[in-house]
Parts: C-alpha cells; structure tokens; sequence
C-alpha cells in the first residue's frame, strides 16, 4: 500500500526545515544579536537588514524545494487523498497554512526592504527611501508581527506534516478507505 519516496519527501522535508529554522532563528538569533549589540536603531536596522539580505536567496529555494517536494507528495499520494478519510481535510489545511506562511514570508520581505533602504547609508538607496518615504515605526511594529508569524505557521507545517505521516501508516489507511467508501456509498445508489 505504501511506496518509497524518499527523495520527493526529503526534498519537502529539509526545505520546511530551512525555511522553519531559519525564520526562527532570524528573529532570535539575528534580531536578538542586533537589539543586544546596542547602538542607534538605524545601526540595529542595518545590522538585521544585511542578515536577511544574506539569507533571503537561501530562504527563497528552501522554499521552491518545500514547495516542489509538497507537490510530488499530492501527486504520488493522489489516491489517498482522494480515497482515504481525513487526508483531503489535512491536505487542504496544510495548503491553506502553507498560503499563509508564503503570504507572511513575503510580508517580512517587503518590510524589511522599505526598513533595508530608509536605514541604509548608501546614497543610492537614501534616494530611493526619499522618494518612496516609510514611517520606519510603523513597518518596525508591523515586522515585529509579521517575522514571527513565518515560524509559528511553518512549524504548523511539520505538525500537519507528522499528521500526513501519521494517515499514511498501513495500519490507518484501510481503515480511512473504507471510512471514505462509507461515508460516500449513500451517494452512489
């Protein structure tokens, strides 16, 4: 009943890992690093902003490789999700959640490039932040939000994701078909 597909999962499972570890220890490790080191908020801008500068090409294909591998997951596991009770519900949740967390990794993105460009010393992108002006409050607060809502939602994704491995045990999907056949049999006749 159940195939290997170890590199389809590994590929799903190290780029949540990425993107899950990774936002969690930016707004740790990073913003904790950068509050601690003192200085002017402008300084403690920068300091953040070149952190996740660094890690944003990292951060963009641990996503592309999440997304991928989720995908070749939903493609291999089409009849379970059709067939077996429960796994389209989890399914279309961690879709939802995953939506979510792309929409606040986007967010924090284009946050932290209006607070990259109104702190920044470089005469180009002092232009830049004069003629696009921030209110650097407001977006720091909003961030504040926004970069912890990346790790809360994508480690809601290893939840749902350990709830996948859960319904694919064999001792669960005999069970979950013939739920699903049930639950649908009054529709058939």
């Amino acid at each position: 009943m159940s195939e290997r597909n170890t590199l389809i999962r590994s590929l799903h499972d190290v780029g949540l890992a990425a993107w899950f570890g990774g936002s969690l220890m930016g707004a740790i490790g990073l913003n904790g690093a950068a509050e601690e080191e003192g200085g002017a908020q402008a300084t403690r801008d920068r300091i953040t902003s070149a952190g996740w500068a660094k890690w944003t090409p990292v951060n963009a294909a641990a996503i592309g490789v999440h997304l991928f591998g989720g995908g070749g997951l939903l493609a291999v596991n089409a009849h379970r999700v059709a067939t077996q009770q429960g796994v389209a519900a989890s399914s279309a949740v961690k879709t939802v959640v995953t939506a979510a967390a792309l929409a606040a990794t986007a967010c924090t993105r284009v946050l932290g490039k209006k607070i990259e460009l109104a702190s920044s010393t470089d005469p180009q992108d002092t232009e830049k932040a004069r003629k696009h002006p921030v209110d650097l409050d407001q977006a720091r607060r909003q961030m504040t939000w926004a970069q912890w809502a990346v790790p809360a939602l994508t480690g809601c994704l290893v939840v749902l994701n350990a709830l996948h491995g859960e319904q694919q045990r064999p001792a669960e999907q005999l069970p979950g078909m013939w739920q699903r056949a049930r639950s649908v049999a009054p529709f058939i006749a």
